[in-house]
């Protein structure tokens, strides 16, 4: 298919009017100087509450806690979705994942499958390359499973990983029976545990880049989905540390730890290749933890899969050497969607018209960022005991409005006066129920317009 009718979106823009206005962004990187590199560190599942400096008593990741004490902290960032294809969309495309066709998990078989990704939506890979970017990802896609919707054809320069939504095992790699692991298009079978091999492919591109050439590198670790199968001398070092330790928390903590530790290879590997000092690194997870497997979302409540904040906020750290103050903080309400106009803006690229996420650069370079008032959506779709259904959620300022369980009432939350949400405020509320109910309906209603079903095959 011809790439530029590939990308061509809904509102008629095509591919290379979108590169056009992309390369035209600006005259250069914001910070100034030469465009950084980039590095996005996606996690899988793992909860508010499960790092070292994010208030774990019980676990150690000084390495991903090295990446907020050389850079920044965030406190107030949000997945946009409680599962994994919907926040990875908008990591991606910058939009809300409705509105471009994910708004669930998109999985092996179709009558479970929530999610087609859009032939229109552009991806990052994309508007970085008119700002001379090469792209890599590594480790989990989750996007799509086939043509024309696999990371290589969706604008990646190259691909080592997982096509699927989860691993049945983290050694033999498979899903349902199918071996979802690629190298680009090539279906490979290699030997190891995941998070070593996307730790290792991770290491290796960052030594074949030249410095000076800035590259875009989206590593996405599977770890701490379940299966909760850490390494057994991982396993051991905790349970030795750790004596009072569940067997259930124990694992998710090794797996966790494990993870860290490969972090650490990246960044080592990111060092020695003369690449550090001009590289941008984000650290995030893409929904919150997974209570049944473990999993600690700190004082939140509730966890993965839902919309209280516990499924929602997660953890977000980012380092820029000579840019992002040390050991800073903020509380900054900062969403999945706001990364991808972030890395554009550090790059010195403009974003696509329709984006829906906002730059949070200034906020990293210690400029005045006000929180400027921003009516935000968040939902997902599922089957099981959802039929078919959906979640929502609304939120403006403190204010919280949502709807946990297909066809339930809605439940209005201060997240200042009450940050647990164990006060439901929707009868005391009348007027502020109806705006905020009035304003999501609205973004419902756009959602209607965007198909999220692949079309049939004949």
């Amino acid at each position: 298919m011809n790439r530029r009718k590939l990308f061509a979106g809904a509102t008629g823009i095509g591919l290379g009017h979108l590169l056009a206005r992309a390369a035209r962004g600006g005259a250069g990187p914001k910070a100034g100087g030469t465009p950084p590199s980039i590095l996005v560190i996606l996690a899988d599942d793992l909860g508010y509450g499960d790092l070292s400096c994010y208030g774990a008593p019980d676990l150690r990741t000084p390495n991903i806690d090295g990446i907020g004490t050389a850079g920044m902290r965030f406190t107030s960032a949000c997945a946009n979705c409680p599962v994994c294809s919907p926040t990875r969309a908008s990591l991606l495309t910058g939009r809300y994942p409705e509105l471009v066709g994910v708004p669930g998990v998109i999985r092996t078989h179709r009558a479970n499958s929530w999610g087609h990704l859009l032939p229109g939506a552009v991806l990052a890979p994309t508007l970085l390359r008119a700002a001379g970017y090469t792209s890599a990802l590594v480790g989990k896609w989750h996007l799509g499973l086939a043509s024309l919707n696999t990371p290589t054809e969706r604008g990646f320069d190259s691909f080592s990983g997982f096509l699927g939504d989860m691993m049945d095992d983290y050694v033999t790699h498979r899903r349902h029976g199918y071996n979802y692991m690629r190298l680009n298009q090539e279906t490979i079978d290699p030997e190891g545990h995941a998070t070593d091999l996307f730790t290792q492919w991770a290491c290796d591109y960052l030594r074949r880049q030249a410095p000076g050439r800035p590259f875009f590198l989206y590593l996405a670790y599977n770890a701490p989905h379940t299966p909760i199968q850490p390494p057994a001398e991982w396993l051991r070092k905790v349970k030795a540390r750790e004596p009072a330790i569940s067997e259930a928390r124990a694992k998710i903590v090794a797996l966790i730890e494990h993870m860290d530790d490969g972090v650490g290879r990246v960044l080592r590997a990111l060092r020695e290749a003369d690449h550090e000092q001009n590289t941008l690194v984000l650290f995030t997870s893409d929904n919150g933890g997974d209570l049944p497997a473990g999993a600690r979302n700190g004082p939140l409540r509730d966890g993965k899969g839902t919309l209280y904040e516990g499924g929602i906020r997660v953890p977000l750290l980012a380092r820029w050497p000579g840019r992002i103050k040390p050991g800073a903080a903020s509380d900054h309400v900062v969403l999945t969607m706001d990364i991808l106009p972030t890395l554009l803006e550090a790059a010195g690229a403009a974003p696509p018209g329709d984006i829906d996420g906002r730059s949070f650069l200034p906020t990293l370079l210690a400029e005045k960022q006000p929180d400027e008032p921003r009516t935000l959506f968040f939902g997902r779709r599922e089957g099981g005991p959802f039929k078919g259904g959906t979640i929502e959620c609304v939120r403006r300022g403190d204010w919280k409005l949502l709807r946990s369980r297909p066809g339930g009432p809605l439940e209005l939350y201060n997240l200042r006066t009450d940050p647990r949400e164990e006060r439901d405020l929707a009868q005391s509320e009348p007027r502020l129920f109806k705006e905020l109910s009035d304003a999501l309906q609205a973004q419902l209603d756009r959602y209607k317009a965007v198909p999220w079903q692949p079309p049939e095959t004949p």
